[in-house]
This record gives structure tokens, sequence and C-alpha cells, in this order.
């Protein structure tokens, strides 16, 4: 039997999160599974055993996983060395100069991932151009290949002068270790990076290194499991920039998966947004252990040429996204000052919450959302757990007592400090960049985005709020959206008024045929290649630039690409920065992005009501303070509302995999395509 099934998991902190697609019907699964720490492709196979149509009847199976991230850290990576060009063995080692926190005496620069002793370097150069100055020095690199086989590493991040100029040098190094070292795994810059900036490219090298060989090892591994279940489809991984990466080529560039893990959020926040109409968009995906927020913006992700972890640089591009520790599994604790933190450490999968009942026993924001009456015990979370509420009271009871609260009163106070911390998100890549959040949406998901979303809108003047189906699942959902891509890139650093067309014309076909060739070989036929072409411009003497977009066929008119350049860097940089200059603009890098389209899936509508409101299945009783210790939130089911559907709160909504809350004055309707659209009242001005 044969099914064109596709299936997408994403394993998070705590849990792992599965949805399954059948085209045929529209019909879409979610599900979630505990994600297993010690063994990683056990939670991917359980979430399998979930879906409903078995291995062999899966065409596509997207993955997410936080495995190389969690390897940097935890800095349990590969014991991984450096190869540079002579006289600039230490350009890893000393980074950049400059400093975010000038005047912190208490700061300390984060451990690096390798040792002066790891480093390496081998004499020969090229130029800016790709001129070769000095030949490569090829019996100093084998001595320096055997020295890396004899000390033992595990892989090698090899990362010269101007190889983003010519690489030549890089790739006969990566052959001599191959033939004196064959046991290091070898990473060589250029490959994941053809931009100047040495320090940058070199910090991409040794983070793809580090993470290489676990990466390969789960992914070997997985591979083979799911080819022992029958497995014969499509396997993709998605990547940091937002879309995806065949299976392959993330074994060879796992730098690309480092900050992949909320990725399919926000690919599918962008993709939801546009079929219901809402071009811009706050993002909130809260988790078990994490909450990350992101913007949409005339209906395009915001994604940056470079992203950075703990301020060590990668140098490819990643949405932009940002993350704080205040997840479900988030613990309450004191500070030296005595005073009430919840996060960033989290329980886990493992123990978990106390309400879990695994042996889990510091509070955490799962349990406080039980306690005041937020969650339920009746219903099982993914329709495997059940929660215990005595078990989070006894969590609660010592912290309170320290406090002199009463155990709900503590519950309470630690929601309040958790909506804080993520209003402080919301606000970092919004007011801190000079953005209005009232000028957007509110889009909520993960496992405990409805239970804090309106209460966020309501402090920051959001509007809407806006809750998509399967919201707990739903950056496994997004992933079923995501195209697989390839970023190129060339140095050029130009004056606009100096642009020589021809070149930037070459350049642009020479980045295409490399990316028309990396997707035929991913079986992409000509009509599913999308080609994109964009410019990175500054004006002479900034350090920072703005990627413009160049539209088709202007690289080919003489008069025409310089003024569409000049034109769209002056729009941008003004909304961007608000202001232009009368300096010179110059070009610095020009960039290609390729896209294999993947189908997308057709979400199928909700049917309407025939007759009547939607009527609520009982009611909770909830602690919003102490003058109400149990004020009646009317209490329904997702899955049985139905397009159209109006509720006021105050009102608890529960799901297959998640929970909202909507409070007095809040007004919920029910789109076409199941989202809740709420309408906050009173939200601050």
């Amino acid at each position: 039997m044969t099914s064109n099934s596709r299936v997408a998991i994403d394993v998070g902190g705590t849990f792992t999160d599965v949805v399954e697609l059948n085209p045929a019907t529209g019909e879409i699964r979610f599900g979630k599974v505990p994600t297993t720490p010690s063994q990683p492709t056990a939670g991917v196979l359980d979430a399998f055993g979930t879906t409903e149509a078995p291995m062999a009847e899966v065409s596509m199976f997207t993955h997410g996983t936080t495995l190389g991230l969690n390897a940097l850290l935890t800095r349990t990576g590969a014991r991984t060395a450096v190869i540079g060009t002579a006289g600039f063995r230490d350009v890893y080692l000393l980074g950049r100069t400059d400093r975010r926190t000038n005047y912190d005496i208490t700061y300390k620069k984060p451990p690096s991932l390798v040792e002066r002793y790891d480093t390496f370097e081998v004499p020969g150069r090229s130029l800016f151009d790709g001129s070769v100055h000095r030949p490569l020095d090829e019996e100093a690199a084998r001595t320096v290949a055997a020295t890396i086989a004899e000390r033992g590493y595990d892989s090698v991040a090899v990362a010269f002068l101007h190889s983003y100029a010519n690489p030549a040098h890089e790739s006969r190094m990566r052959e001599i270790l191959a033939e004196v070292a064959p046991d290091v795994v070898v990473t060589v810059s250029h490959e994941l990076s053809r931009e100047y900036r040495e320090y940058e490219r070199t910090s991409t090298a040794v983070l793809d290194a580090y993470v290489k060989p676990i990466v390969r090892r789960y992914l070997e591994r997985l591979e083979g499991e799911l080819a022992g279940g029958g497995f014969a489809g499509r396997f993709l991984m998605t990547r940091s920039g937002g879309g995806a990466m065949t299976a392959s080529s993330a074994r060879e560039q796992p730098v690309s998966l480092i900050l992949s893990g909320p990725a399919g959020g926000v690919i599918g926040a962008t993709a939801f947004g546009e079929l219901i109409g809402q071009p811009n968009l706050i993002t909130i995906d809260m988790g078990g252990t994490s909450l990350d927020a992101s913007l949409v913006i005339d209906g395009e992700p915001v994604l940056h040429q470079g992203a950075e972890f703990e301020n060590l640089p990668i140098n490819t591009p990643s949405l932009y996204i940002h993350t704080i520790g205040a997840g479900g599994g988030s613990i309450a604790w004191l500070d030296d000052a005595g005073a009430l933190q919840v996060g960033p450490q989290s329980a886990g999968a493992d123990p978990g919450p106390a309400s879990y009942g695994r042996g889990g026993t510091q509070p955490t924001f799962t349990d406080a959302a039980l306690a005041v009456g937020y969650m339920g015990t009746t219903a099982a979370l993914g329709g495997r757990l059940s929660l215990d509420d005595r078990l989070a009271l006894g969590a609660l009871e010592p912290l309170a007592e320290k406090l002199e609260m009463t155990p709900l009163g503590l519950a309470r106070g630690m929601i309040r400090i958790s909506t804080t911390k993520i209003m402080g998100a919301v606000r970092a890549i919004t007011v801190e960049v000079g953005r209005d959040p009232k000028d957007f949406a509110l889009l909520s998901f993960g496992g405990g985005g409805g239970l804090v979303a309106v209460d966020v809108a309501h402090e920051l003047g959001i509007p809407t709020v806006i809750v998509p189906p399967g919201q707990g699942a739903f950056s496994a959902f997004g992933m079923l959206f995501a195209d697989v891509q390839h970023d190129f890139a060339r140095t050029a650093v130009t004056p606009l008024a100096e642009l020589d067309t021809p070149a930037v014309a070459a350049s642009y076909d020479e980045m295409a045929a490399e990316a028309s060739e990396a997707l035929a070989a991913e079986g992409f036929a000509p009509d599913k290649q999308v080609l994109t072409r964009s410019v990175d411009v500054r004006y002479a003497g900034q350090e920072h630039t703005v990627t413009v977009p160049v539209p088709g066929g202007t690289t080919g008119v003489a008069e025409g690409l310089a003024a569409v350049v000049e034109r769209e860097f002056t729009e941008l940089h003004e909304r961007q920065y608000g202001h232009v200059m009368e300096d010179p603009i110059e070009i610095t890098t020009l960039r290609l992005r390729a896209s294999g389209q993947v189908d997308k899936p057709t979400l199928p509508k909700l049917g309407v009501r025939e007759s009547g409101p939607a009527e609520p299945e009982g009611h909770r009783d909830v602690y919003v303070s102490a003058d109400q210790p149990a004020a009646p939130y009317a209490l329904h089911t997702r899955e049985e509302l139905l397009a159209g559907d109006e509720i006021a709160g105050p009102a608890v909504i529960h799901e297959h995999t998640a929970t909202t809350v909507i409070h007095a004055g809040d007004q919920l309707r029910v789109g076409a395509h199941g989202e809740m659209v709420i309408t906050v009242q009173g939200a601050a001005s």
C-alpha cells in the first residue's frame, strides 16, 4: 500500500511534537510525546508511533532538533582542531576587540570551544582578490595533519586567509587531511561562507566542526532506524535561515541546524498569517524549556545575514528569534536578595514538573498554572500525560512558606513573573528597535503560549491575539511549509558609482549554476526551483549593511542595477534607521537564495454551527487574586468549536496539546480555519 502522508517532528527540551498530514483528505493530526534526552532518536521513533500511517506510507519527513545547540550549551561537542594561515593562528581566539558590556567589571568572555594548543598554522597565502601570494606549503600541511591524527582530534576546522576569494588552499588541505588523518571529520570555511571577515568565517567553521561528529552519528542512526521501519521518502531538516535542507546536506553542514529549533514556528506563522490575512505578526512560542519571540513584517519573517551563539558569530543567514528561559518547566527559586525568580533553569523532560508525577519536586510554571486552575487534571496532555494537582501544590508549599505566602498566591506570582519576562522578550524585538507592538497581532503557540498570551497583549497594548489550530505542536506544523533552501554569497566590496554590472551578473550566474546543480541533485525539477537575488549595501565607512532585493532582469541592464539598488537602499535605510545620508554608497556582498519548492498543505475549513451558540461543558474555578480565589471560568473543548463560534471571557479553552485562557472582557471568535481570534479588552496604551 502506498500513501502520500507527510510527517513533521520537532524535538524540544521537554516534549517532542508530531504533526501528520494526509494530503488526500486534508486531515491534520497533532501529537506529543516526552523527549528522551539520553536517547535522542527514541523520542522521534516514539512520535512516529503516534501516527496513523506507518513509516512505509510516509512520503516526506521533516525534522527539527536542538541536538547541535545542546552540545554547544553543555560544551559536549567534538574535540576540535583549527588550522589557519601562518601568522594568523590566533584569529579565532582573539575574535573582535569590541565589548558589548564596556562598563561591566564582572564581565567574563564566554569559554572558547578550543584552546591555543588546538590551533595550528600552515604557510601559504592568498590575497583579497584571489591571487596567490605564496603557494601552500604541502610539506608543512602534512606535518600538521600528522600531528592532528596523533593527538586524536575528532574534527578539524580549516579557515585560511581570503579563502572566500580563492578556496584552492583549503580544498588542498582537506585532501591532505583525508590522506594523513582519514578518521578526522573536516570542515572547510569556504563551503559554509564565501564572505569576507576572517574571524566570523573561522568561527562558523569551528562551530560546524564542533557539532559535526555528533550530528552525523545522530542522523546516520536515525536514517538507519527509519529505513528499518520501511521509510523510503524524502528526509528534510529545518535550518536556522527558515527553510529546510536534506539530511545528507545537514550531515555536511550541521552549523545550519544550530538555531533551527524555533524556525518551524516562524515558517508556520508566516504561512498561516498569509492564509488569514495577517501580514504583521509578533510570534511567541512557549515550550517546555524556553520561549522564542520573533516578527513577521509585511508577510515575511525578519532575516539576519548572520547569527550568534554566546557571542560566537555564525556567518550564515538566520531568522531573527529572541529566546529567553521562560517555559512550562521553568523552576521558581529565590535569589540572593530573597526575591522570587522563575527560570531560566528548567525541569526539562526528566524529571519534568512535579505535577507530571515523574519524581520532580521543584515548583515550575506548569505546576503554578495547574494550581491556579488554568490547567486541569481530567484531560491527558497530548492524550498521554495526566497532571496531578496534589503534587503541584506539594511542590509549591515549601517555597510559599519561606515567602510567607499561600501556595496559590505563590502560583499567581510565578505566572505574573513569567508574563513580565515574556513582555520583555517582545519589547526587545519591537519597542527596543523602534517598532510599536500595537501595529501587530500576537500569534501565540507552543504548549504554554495560550496561558499567557492575553496577559502579554493586554500589558503591551496589542489589540488582537491569534491562537492557530494545533498550537501545542505548531512548530512541527510549520515544518510542513518549509522549502529546501541553499544560500550563496560572494564578497564584492565596490562603490555603487563604480559598479561593474557585467561582473555582478557573472557572479550571480555562477551562484545560480551552483544552486541549480544542488537542487537538481536533491530531486527538484527546474519548475520547482526559485532563485532570489539580493545585495548587502551600506554607506561608505559604515560597519553594518542593509540587505536590498535585486529584481530579476536588473543585472543585465547597465544603467538599471545601480539605480534600483540606490533607491531600494535609501528607502530601507530610512525605514530601519529613520534617516538617510549624503555619503557615498557601496555594496559589500552579493547573495542568492535558492529554494526547492515542496507541496504546501491546504488547511481544511471548519464547519459552521447550524443553531445556537457554543455552550460550555462546565466551569473551572480559577485563582485570580486573594479577593477572587475561585472565579468561575467557562470551560470549552477546542475540538468541539466550529467556525463563527464566539466565547466571552472569562473562559478556559483546552485542547489535545495545549490550553488557552481569556479573561473578563475578552472576546474570542473562531475563524474559518479553526484559528481563535481574541480581541483583548482595554489593552494598555
